[in-house]
C-alpha cells in the first residue's frame, strides 16, 4: 500500500482530497478503480507466473551446489556498500563488471567479467545465526526442528538436496552406477575437534540408504583415489554371491529396515567398485594439466572440475563443499586479509573456470549452478577486524539452466543488513532448485512413522527464472 501524505485540501464540494481519494475507490458495485487496477496487475502476474512455471520446470538436467562453508561476507563480495560508513563498508573497493550498473569486489576480477552469466539474489533472509542449524536450513530448505540448539546430525533431520534426489530417483532407470546425489569434500571436513558432525549434509529421516555418496578426500590430493582398487572384479562378485547365500535364511527371518538398508549399501558398493564408468568419472588425470590449473589446484577448484565430470556421468546433483581447514569463511577476525589473500582468489578461479568450462562444452544451459552459504556476515566490523554471523540478509547466486544472467533480484538496505525488497527464504531457494530439476515441490515424503511431510512449502523465485 502506498500512503498518501500531505495536508487535507478541501475540494469545491467540501470533501477533502484524502476523503475524495478514499471515496473514489468505492463504486456502486463496491469495486473501484484501485481494485480494478490491482486485479488486472494480479491477473498479469498470475499469467506470467504460470508461463514461467511451464517454461522453467525441469529445465535443468543437473545441478551443482557450491556451498561456502563458514559463510563469506556478502557485503565484501557481491553486495558492496561504498557509500556506507567506514565501519560498515570495509576495506575493499567495488569494480565495474561486464553488466552496466552491477559492481562486485575488486578481488573477484574473473567473476566480474562473467556477471552476464550470473543472477544475484541479494535479499535472502532467515532467523538462524548458528552454523549448524543455518547449514541445515540452507541445504534442505526446511528449518531445523531445534533451531535454538547447536545440534549434531540426527535421524529426524530433514534431508539435504542430494538425499532427496537419491530418494525420488531411487526407482528410476539409470545408465550409471553412480547415485543421483554426490557430496564432495564431505562429510569428513565437517567434523570439528570434538567430533561434531554437522546437520544438513545427510538424509535424515529418509534413512542412511538415501545419503549422498560422500567423497571426503580432496580432489586436489596428488593421490586422489576415492575407491579402493579392484584387481579381480570376478572374485569380488563371487564373494558377494557367497555372502548372499550364507545370509539368505537369516535375512528371511529379519527383514528389518536396518537389514534392508545394508542390502542396499552392499549392492551400491559392489556396483561402484566394479563399474568402469565410475572410475572414469573420478579420474581427473583424464583432464589436461592446463585445465586443472585453470580451475586451481585447491580442494574447491578441483572439486568444481570433478563436479563437471560427475554431472556428465549422469549424476543429478553434486554439492561442492568448501573445505573445512584454516582457510574457510568463518572470519570473526582478520576478515579482510583472509578474504583478500586466500578465500576470494580460490573462489574467483574455481567458480569462473566452472562457468567457462560448462559454456565451452555446451552444457551450461542445462546445468543449474547454485552458490550459497549458511548466512551472511554482520554489517558492522568488529574489534578484531572481523565480521560475525548475520542471517538477516545474504546473497545467493544462480547461473545456468537458462536463467538470464546479469540481473539482480531483491535488494538489501543501505548497510546490507536487511532485505529492502523481495525477501527470499531458504524455503523459496529449495523450491527453485527442485522446480528447475523437474521435481514437484508438492511431493510428500514419509517419515519412519508414516507421517507425510511436504518436500517444500516455499515458492520458486520466478522473478529470476
Amino acid at each position: 500500500m502506498f500512503p498518501i501524505h500531505g495536508h487535507d485540501v478541501r475540494t469545491c464540494e467540501g470533501v477533502t482530497r484524502r476523503e475524495w481519494l478514499r471515496l473514489g475507490g468505492v463504486s456502486s458495485l463496491g469495486l473501484g478503480l484501485n481494485h480494478l487496477l490491482a486485479a488486472q496487475t494480479a491477473g498479469r502476474e498470475s499469467k506470467l507466473a504460470h508461463e514461467s512455471h511451464a517454461a522453467s520446470f525441469g529445465r535443468a538436467k543437473s545441478c551443482i551446489v557450491l556451498f561456502m562453508f563458514g559463510a563469506p561476507a556478502h557485503q565484501d563480495c557481491w553486495d558492496m556498500k561504498p557509500d556506507a560508513p567506514a565501519e560498515i563498508r570495509g576495506e575493499f573497493q567495488p569494480v565495474p563488471s561486464t553488466v552496466p550498473g552491477i559492481s562486485i569486489s575488486e578481488h573477484l576480477p574473473q567473476l566480474a567479467r562473467m556477471t552476464d552469466r550470473v543472477a544475484q539474489i541479494r535479499s535472502v533472509t532467515h532467523p538462524d545465526n548458528t552454523h549448524t542449524v543455518a547449514m541445515h536450513y540452507m541445504l534442505s530448505g526446511v528449518r531445523h526442528a531445534r533451531p535454538t540448539t547447536n545440534p549434531q546430525n540426527a535421524v529426524d533431520d530433514f534431508p539435504c538436496f542430494g538425499a532427496v534426489l537419491n530418494h525420488v530417483e531411487r526407482s528410476a532407470s539409470r545408465r550409471t552406477a553412480l547415485p543421483p546425489g554426490v557430496s564432495l569434500n564431505s562429510p569428513a571436513n565437517q567434523v570439528s575437534a570434538n567430533n561434531h558432525i554437522f546437520p544438513g549434509f545427510f538424509a535424515g529421516f529418509l534413512g542412511a540408504d538415501a545419503d549422498p555418496l560422500f567423497i571426503s578426500q580432496h580432489a586436489n590430493d596428488a593421490k586422489f583415489a576415492p575407491f579402493p582398487p579392484v584387481d579381480r572384479p570376478g572374485r569380488l562378485l563371487d564373494r558377494q554371491r557367497l555372502l548372499t547365500q550364507f545370509d539368505r535364511h537369516a535375512r528371511m527371518a529379519d527383514r528389518s529396515r536396518v537389514v534392508s538398508d545394508l542390502d542396499g549399501h552392499y549392492a551400491r558398493a559392489l556396483s561402484l567398485l566394479t563399474a568402469p564408468e565410475t572410475r572414469r568419472a573420478f579420474d581427473l588425470d583424464r583432464e589436461s594439466p592446463a585445465l586443472r590449473d585453470r580451475y586451481g589446484r585447491t580442494p574447491f577448484g578441483q572439486g568444481c572440475l570433478l563436479a563437471r565430470r560427475l554431472i556428465e556421468a549422469d549424476v543429478k546433483l553434486v554439492t561442492v563443499n568448501w573445505e573445512r581447514d584454516d582457510a574457510y569463511w568463518d572470519t570473526h577476525a582478520d576478515n579482510f586479509n583472509k578474504h583478500r589473500k586466500s578465500l576470494m582468489p580460490n573462489l574467483d578461479r574455481g567458480f569462473s573456470a566452472l562457468l567457462e568450462d560448462l559454456e565451452r562444452r555446451g552444457t551450461l544451459d542445462e546445468t543449474l549452478i547454485v552458490w550459497l552459504a549458511e548466512f551472511g556476515r554482520t554489517p558492522k566490523i568488529n574489534s578484531k577486524a572481523g565480521r560475525d554471523h548475520w542471517a538477516a540478509c545474504n546473497t545467493v547466486l544462480l547461473a545456468g539452466a537458462g536463467i538470464p544472467g546479469g540481473q539482480v533480484f531483491g535488494a538489501s538496505d543501505k548497510h546490507a543488513a536487511y532485505p529492502d525488497r523481495d525477501p527470499v527464504r531458504p524455503e523459496d531457494l529449495a523450491a527453485t532448485i527442485y522446480h528447475m530439476l523437474g521435481v514437484d515441490g508438492r511431493t510428500l515424503l514419509r517419515t519412519p512413522d508414516g507421517r507425510p511431510v511436504p518436500l517444500t512449502i516455499g515458492n520458486p523465485v520466478f522473478g529470476i527464472l
